[in-house]
């Protein structure tokens, strides 16, 4: 094996876990009550975050004034992130995740669990990843 080969697969290693560690800050912060603080910063700044029923944003302020809203909307959920396929080309990649976890809603308190699923693009910035696209496909909600 060549060094140039082998380095540009340790890059792509690299890429793939800085990937995984996107994420579970993006877990880290829906689970920190959908913090609108701290949620731009894993998005580009005009990155989409895109959950069928429960809105669409784009750029940072939108995102921060959505998760806001997610704040107010649930008391308390568990991002349990499984399966990734992750796919990396240069300073771009997707990736494809799914979820399964418990939301209670802070209004009437009702505990529901979903599964859901992920489909993400990124895009490195000075050398770090960012979400470009963030989509939610919810596929099953059981409630308690």
């Amino acid at each position: 094996m060549e060094l140039i080969e082998l380095e540009q697969r340790i890059a792509r290693l690299e890429d793939i876990e800085a990937i995984k560690q996107l994420k579970a800050r993006y877990c880290d912060i829906c689970d920190d009550l959908h913090n609108p603080e701290r949620i731009a910063s894993v998005f580009a700044e005009d990155g989409i975050w895109e959950g069928g029923e429960f809105g669409q944003a784009k750029g940072h302020g939108a995102i921060r004034q959505l998760f806001a809203g997610f704040r107010e909307q649930f008391s308390f959920s568990q991002h349990n992130i499984t399966n990734p396929i992750i796919e990396v080309d240069g300073d771009r990649a997707t990736g494809v995740w799914y979820i399964m976890g418990p939301w209670t809603f802070a209004k009437n308190d009702k505990a529901i669990w979903m599964a859901a699923k992920y489909n993400d693009d990124y895009v490195k910035i000075g050398g770090e990843w960012k979400y470009q696209h963030l989509r939610v496909e919810i596929r099953m909600s059981i409630a308690r």
